[in-house]
């Protein structure tokens, strides 16, 4: 296995798709050609106050320092939501334990009601779970959802234009309420962790990802040639990646890559803060109509057994919850894992 210890990923400075013309142009041509490698890049010029950030990281830190009988308060498994704080090795991928504490927060609302012929993805509407002993950590995490939201939109209005399409071409899939997944997250060193995996192998399930990370670095990105590209952190920059709902809508034009997270050294912690844009439950992601010179690059749809994608929205996250957080489904959930799960 080849690992590149530099920060080998594109930089775009977002600010130039609301500037000139010709600054515009050169954003997308840029753009897409991204979309078709990789799907990552880091992101400056993105607009979101550092303020704002610096808030949500102290926040962040400040939670994951009570001890731990004040953060089970929220535990996930009280959510049948899938809402709230996870211990480390409660959340799995691809069957293996993550070695990651964090706390998930996705659009505040209320519980939808539900009758037995209400589809499983109904359940999954509701409010969050929110720590009483950092009463502030509310407004900062409904703040940044909101203002990450916004930059989400900008950017698929980009991507939209980048793949020959209107600039709204997305807008059907997402309006009037995206999902908006936000996980705060704790990686400890390696000398409490059982094994160096902090987040499994695997690809977003999203329309885009909208990653900041701390000053730890961890995460690495699998290319299609199988070689390992360390991300390290960039000061100014999210990570943006693209999830398994482009994938779906261009046929494997647009890449939704590979990608995991080492747990760092010991006695070192690393904290990252992933935001996952993603469409209305409801919603099915159709196939676009991409320009002839764009259809001719297109690779198909990849094929994962173990993880099979629908291209009804609620169904797939529906299924990414049940499959991740096994002690949630198992207490509020267990009807739907046959149908579901298989």
């Amino acid at each position: 296995m080849t690992v590149s210890q530099a920060a080998n990923l594109p930089v775009l400075d977002f600010s130039r798709f609301h500037r000139t013309f010709s600054d515009r142009a050169a954003f997308i041509a840029e753009l897409r050609g991204i979309l078709h490698d990789h799907g990552f890049f880091y992101l400056t010029g993105h607009g979101v106050p550092q303020d704002l950030i610096d808030g949500l990281v102290a926040g962040a830190k400040k939670f994951f320092a009570l001890p731990i009988e004040e953060k089970l308060k929220i535990e996930m498994v009280r959510s049948p939501h899938f809402r709230g704080y996870n211990r480390a090795g409660y959340e799995r991928t691809r069957g293996e334990q993550d070695w990651r504490e964090q706390i998930d927060f996705n659009t505040e609302g209320s519980p939808r009601a539900f009758d037995p012929d209400s589809p499983g993805w109904a359940r999954l509407q509701g409010p969050n779970q929110w720590p009483e002993a950092v009463p502030e950590l509310k407004d900062i995490v409904l703040d940044y959802q909101a203002r990450v939201t916004t930059l989400g939109i900008d950017l698929l209005q980009a991507i939209a234009l980048a793949l020959g399409q209107p600039e709204d071409a997305f807008a059907e899939v997402y309006e009037p309420q995206p999902t908006q997944l936000l996980k705060l997250i704790r990686y400890p060193g390696r000398d409490v962790a059982e094994t160096d995996q902090g987040v499994g192998a695997h690809k977003d399930g999203g329309l885009i990802t909208i990653l900041l990370q701390d000053v730890v670095p961890g995460l690495r990105v699998q290319t299609v040639d199988g070689e390992w590209l360390n991300a390290p952190p960039l000061p100014g920059t999210f990570v943006i990646n693209t999830g398994e709902l482009l994938e779906l809508a261009t046929n494997g034009f647009v890449r939704a890559d590979v990608h995991d997270v080492v747990a760092p050294p010991p006695g070192v912690e690393r904290f990252s803060f992933a935001f996952f844009l993603g469409a209305r439950y409801d919603a099915n992601i159709p196939v676009l109509p991409l320009p002839d010179d764009l259809q001719k690059l297109e690779r198909g749809l990849t094929v994962d057994p173990l993880n099979p994608l629908f291209r009804n929205v609620g169904i797939n996250h529906l299924k990414s919850r049940l499959r991740s957080h096994p002690d949630v489904a198992a207490a509020h959930h267990a009807d739907l894992l046959a149908e579901i799960l298989g």
